[in-house]
């Protein structure tokens, strides 16, 4: 019987809707969701860190060291992937589009890794990607130019921590499979299609089937939908032999109008890959599965 690695994504950086009575912002909510996904059965969690006091999103290396930290301390014990997507939001100034404008958030390699340094997690997110985005209203290009993705992965793989390649596009995957090639992923390489994005892939069994392949025969790979797709999306992956991906970061609901927890929707997940004959796999077997030490 297949093992299907469920991933729960409990916290986000994007804006959300602030009537959700249990939306984790701080770094010890972002640690008790942790565990309560992990309590549901989540194989691995993926975390970000808001800023405390006004619940915004946050690359503060000092507030994911404090968030790991009370995460391990909690006793969560399944697979930590931490986030390595901040510092590439360009704003175009209207007036000059040139020029970075309000909003923008570019930094160097360096700078947007040094939080993997200081938390050392198993697994961290490289967004192999350019693309335009929209977070509500504010309109911006998700800039990862191949020459900051490559001292990224190097600098990954100098500290022993895994890359979850997540992927918006067809050339993404080319990209990413040429800098396999060139060394710069471990093998099984981890592949994370995301679809639902304002202006990125359709959630949808064709998008998917195309997508997946286009990967390398030996990926570990999963996918996830946003908002209203992402239980859809949960079976449309595990069909394809894929793994899978829920959680507040993508999804706030269990049904319209109706708020979820991570752990509920962890929870729907799961039934829904236990119906289709399939198991969640475990923190242990996870670690095995993605090639971990």
């Amino acid at each position: 019987m297949r093992k299907v690695i469920l991933t729960c994504a409990v916290v986000g950086e994007n804006d959300y809707n602030r009537d959700h009575p249990n939306f984790p912002v701080t770094p010890q909510e972002i640690a008790d969701a942790a565990l309560e996904a992990t309590q549901a059965g989540a194989s691995a969690v993926h975390l970000h860190v808001r800023d405390p006091q006004t619940g915004a999103g946050s690359r503060d290396p000092d507030l994911f060291l404090d968030m790991a930290t009370r995460v391990r301390e909690n006793g969560v014990k399944s697979v930590i992937n931490i986030t390595c997507g901040g510092g590439a939001t360009f704003c175009p100034d209207p007036e000059d589009e040139s020029r970075a404008g309000p909003g923008s958030d570019m930094a160097l390699a360096d700078e947007r890794v040094r939080h993997i340094e200081m938390t050392l997690p198993e697994v961290c997110s490289l967004d192999v990607t350019t693309q335009n985005q929209k977070d509500g209203e504010k309109e911006y290009v998700y800039l990862n130019t191949e020459s900051t993705l490559r001292k990224m992965a190097k600098r990954f793989q100098e500290l022993g921590v895994k890359p979850e390649i997540e992927v918006f596009a067809p050339g993404d995957v080319l990209l990413a499979n040429q800098m396999l090639a060139e060394g710069l992923f471990d093998t099984p390489p981890l592949y994370q299609i995301v679809t639902g994005t304002k202006w990125g892939l359709p959630s949808t069994p064709e998008t998917l089937i195309y997508m997946r392949n286009l990967l390398p025969p030996d990926a570990v790979w999963g996918a996830f939908g946003i908002a209203r797709m992402q239980m859809p999306m949960v079976a449309q992956s595990v069909l394809l032999g894929g793994n899978v991906r829920v959680g507040l970061e993508d999804n706030l609901y269990l049904k319209r109008g109706v708020f979820a927890t991570n752990g509920q929707l962890v929870e729907r997940a799961r039934t829904i890959i236990e119906s289709m004959g399939f198991e969640v796999a475990t923190p242990a077997e996870a670690r095995a599965m993605m090639g971990l030490g």
